[in-house]
């Protein structure tokens, strides 16, 4: 179905040609290390950020995460939904040997996660039936107030979207003292990767907000896994009241609000989130 190269860093092919890269913190023959899928946000390059790796290798775990289509690495698929997205990372699990995972995502990689795990048991993977054993993440949707306009743009097509992306700056209001600070302190990271991956153009960036504001290609209440939410209060992206209704949708949710976090700090949240992971996988 696919062929492996390279070691932490590789990339499978698809079945339609497509080279979609990964990054992997364990070791090739690393069997017996339970495994966490990290989806990375909007825009981003996938690769697992030291906050990430460090989080997740206090607490024994090892880290997949893939880029998706239109970043670097991974070659585009216009018209893909975050179903279609998420089917990669399955693919890419598939030829890793992975078949018991978390999978968990923080802004853009919120929906991408619920849609991994949602497709997960219904999936066939080298003749393996999937199995999932929780997942965390938050969804990107669109605020009425205008804010993120890339968002706003998708609604009226790509056309719009794309050109958007032309004239695009960053919107400095999205962002509260508290997410400054942590993007200055330990997800310094973070803003790097940002960069990097719009490095090479907007394809994936334009892809990613067409997807989000598009029918999935899944439903919240697939989701049969336990399922923990993590919100900032003050976030200016993803407002508070999306946390609510993707929980009333989710089977077997739990939602952790952060009144005083934003959009990125609310990251800092990540070790006592992985801290449930771990113990819900053990349940």
């Amino acid at each position: 179905m696919a062929e492996l190269t390279g070691g932490r860093l590789g990339s499978i092919t698809r079945l339609d040609g497509r080279s979609v890269r990964f990054f992997d913190t364990g070791a090739p023959d690393d069997a017996d290390t339970p495994v966490v899928v990290w989806h990375h946000g909007t825009p981003q390059t996938g690769a697992v950020i030291p906050p990430v790796a460090e989080a997740a290798a206090a607490r024994g775990l090892r880290v997949v995460s893939v880029a998706r289509p239109g970043y670097p690495g991974s070659d585009a698929l216009t018209g893909r939904t975050v179903a279609d997205a998420a089917a990669d990372v399955l693919a890419v699990l598939d030829t890793l040997g992975v078949d018991d995972f978390a999978t968990l995502g923080a802004s853009g990689g919120g929906p991408h996660a619920l849609a991994c795990a949602a497709l997960a048991l219904t999936r066939e993977g080298g003749g393996v039936a999937r199995r999932h054993r929780s997942v965390l993440g938050r969804r990107r949707l669109v605020r009425r107030d205008g804010r993120p306009r890339g968002l706003r743009a998708a609604l009226a097509g790509r056309d719009a979207r794309a050109a958007h992306a032309e004239t695009a700056e960053f919107e400095p209001e999205s962002f509260t003292d508290r997410d400054y600070e942590t993007l200055k302190g330990p997800w310094a990271a973070l803003g790097a990767d940002a960069g990097a991956g719009a490095a090479e153009g907007h394809a994936g960036e334009v892809d990613d907000d067409l997807a989000y504001v598009a029918p999935w290609g899944v439903e919240l209440g697939a989701v049969s896994a336990p399922t923990l939410l993590v919100q900032g209060g003050r976030d200016r992206v993803i407002p508070a009241t999306h946390a609510g209704w993707m929980l009333e949708r989710l089977r077997r949710g739990e939602l952790w609000l952060r009144p005083r976090e934003g959009h990125v700090s609310v990251l800092t949240a990540l070790p006592v989130a992985l801290d449930w992971v771990v113990a819900t996988s053990t349940r």
